[in-house]
C-alpha cells in the first residue's frame, strides 16, 4: 500500500505547486491545413498547423450525432463549422484542405469552412487509389 502522507495546513505538494505554476499558451496561426476524412459511417476534420502539429480535431461522433447519422453531410456540415470557429479563435485565416475518403460529407464539410470564414487555398483529394487490387478468388468448383 506504501506510507500514507499526511498534509498538514499551510503545506502544498511540490506536484501541485508545479501544476499550478503552468499555464497552457495559446498559439496563434495564419495558416494551416484541414484533413477531411470522410467514410460512410463517419467525417473526422483535423486542423494542423504549416508544421503538422494538430491544432485542433473534431469528428460527428464527438459533436454528438450517432449510428448511421455520423455518415451524413448534415453531420460534417456541422463538425466543420465548430471546427472553423475554433480556427477563427486561434487566429487562423488561411487553408489548405486534404480530402481523403468517399464518405458524403466530403463536399458539404469543405463548403461549410468556407463559408466559415476560412480563406482556401488549395483543395487536393489524398484518396488512397488500389493498384491492381488484390489477387481474385480462384474459381468456382461445384
Amino acid at each position: 500500500m506504501g506510507k500514507k502522507r499526511i498534509i498538514k495546513k499551510g503545506e502544498t505538494g511540490a506536484a501541485e505547486s508545479a501544476a499550478a505554476g503552468k499555464k497552457k499558451v495559446k498559439r496563434r496561426v495564419a495558416r494551416g491545413f484541414a484533413y477531411i476524412n470522410s467514410t460512410y459511417n463517419n467525417t473526422i476534420i483535423t486542423l494542423t498547423d504549416e508544421t503538422g502539429a494538430v491544432v485542433s480535431s473534431g469528428s460527428a461522433g464527438s459533436i454528438g450525432f450517432s449510428g448511421a447519422k455520423k455518415g451524413t453531410p448534415y453531420a460534417a456540415s456541422k463538425v466543420a463549422i465548430q471546427l472553423a470557429e475554433r480556427a477563427q479563435a486561434i487566429g487562423m485565416q488561411e487553408i489548405g484542405i486534404f480530402v481523403r475518403g468517399i464518405g458524403a460529407g466530403r463536399e458539404s464539410a469543405i463548403r461549410s469552412l468556407a463559408s466559415g470564414g476560412l480563406v482556401i487555398s488549395q483543395i487536393k483529394d489524398i484518396t488512397p487509389v488500389a493498384f491492381n487490387g488484390p489477387k481474385p478468388p480462384k474459381t468456382r468448383r461445384v
